[in-house]
């Protein structure tokens, strides 16, 4: 089993920079694949970023591609999202969470933190 906390997140105007941290508890944290998702007010939750167990392959939604960027610290049990270019429609929670295999899907995953409020102003 592994938990998830996740930090970073604040306010921040549009065009500027956030780094999201998840920390996961457990000892088989790199047996998992991680993703990144978020949800705005009033909308669902929406896939943003996953992470293979070792780190070595990433994928992306289209609107955070190139923006974004989805790393992994195994020996620290972290993953962290860095956000550039941030603009008022990535105002959402955002979410990590774990999963058996890399996926886009929200039902792929078992785990989940309670997320981290992000919120770009213009």
């Amino acid at each position: 089993q592994v938990q998830l906390v996740e930090s970073g997140g604040g306010l921040v105007q549009a065009g500027g920079s956030l780094r999201l941290s998840c920390a996961a508890s457990g000892r088989s944290f790199s047996t998992y694949a991680m993703g990144w998702f978020r949800q705005a007010l009033g909308k669902e939750r929406e896939f943003v970023a996953t992470i293979s167990r070792s780190g070595s392959s990433t994928y992306y939604a289209d609107s955070v591609k190139v923006r974004f960027t989805v790393s992994r610290d195994n020996a620290k049990n972290m993953v962290f999202l860095q956000m550039n270019s941030l603009k008022p429609e990535d105002t959402a929670v955002y979410y990590c969470a774990a999963s058996g295999q890399m996926s886009s899907r929200i039902t792929t995953y078992n785990y989940w933190g309670r997320g981290t409020q992000v919120t770009v102003s213009s």
